[in-house]
């Protein structure tokens, strides 16, 4: 199970791409509601949430995903509970990934203190301690995964597809969208 953590002003195409491919690819996906059932995007998208916040079972879950949005990552960050959820996905050894300027977050918790991270191009000086990787499209370093920007969902969500079910997955997805690098 994957839970994507939906919070008021997230970027919608960071969201609903990783969603749809990681379900094409047959992996479980549940959009999960920070500020109540409906939440709606940067730019007025409304998304339904599959569950709340109380609803997450870790021992399901085998990754987190966080999509950016300046608001919806300002969201994920004033909610207490998001934020120990996210730091209960890593400590329990489970994938944490996050994209645009969703990494700062990872940041603040000190998660990507000394591993390989991508974010929004001008936000590095608040990724901490991060290695950081410019100019690619993802990145990932043990457990975390990070991605750079609305126009990289496709190769991050990729990224995704492949921590959890392998490239050949991947490669299946990218071919079935025809994806071109």
């Amino acid at each position: 199970m994957v839970y994507l953590l939906l919070g008021t002003g997230f970027e919608e195409i960071e969201a609903v791409t990783p969603c749809d491919l990681l379900r094409r690819a047959g992996v479980e996906v549940c959009t999960v509601g920070v500020n109540g059932p409906v939440v709606t995007g940067s730019h007025g998208i409304p998304i339904q949430a599959d569950c709340a916040l109380d609803d997450v079972s870790l021992e399901k879950a085998e990754m987190l995903v966080l999509p950016g949005g300046l608001r919806g990552v300002a969201s994920i960050q004033a909610s207490e509970k998001a934020m120990n959820l996210i730091r209960a996905f890593s400590e329990a050894g489970k994938f944490v990934a996050a994209i645009c300027a969703a990494p700062t977050i990872l940041a603040k918790l000190h998660l990507t203190d000394g591993h390989l991270a991508t974010c929004y191009p001008g936000m590095e000086d608040q990724m901490g301690d991060a290695v950081m990787v410019p100019e690619t499209d993802a990145v990932q370093d043990g457990t975390i995964i990070t991605g750079t920007s609305a126009g990289c969902s496709i190769p991050y969500a990729l990224q995704l597809i492949t921590a959890l079910k392998g490239r050949q997955a991947a490669d299946d997805v990218a071919k079935a969208i025809v994806f071109r690098t």
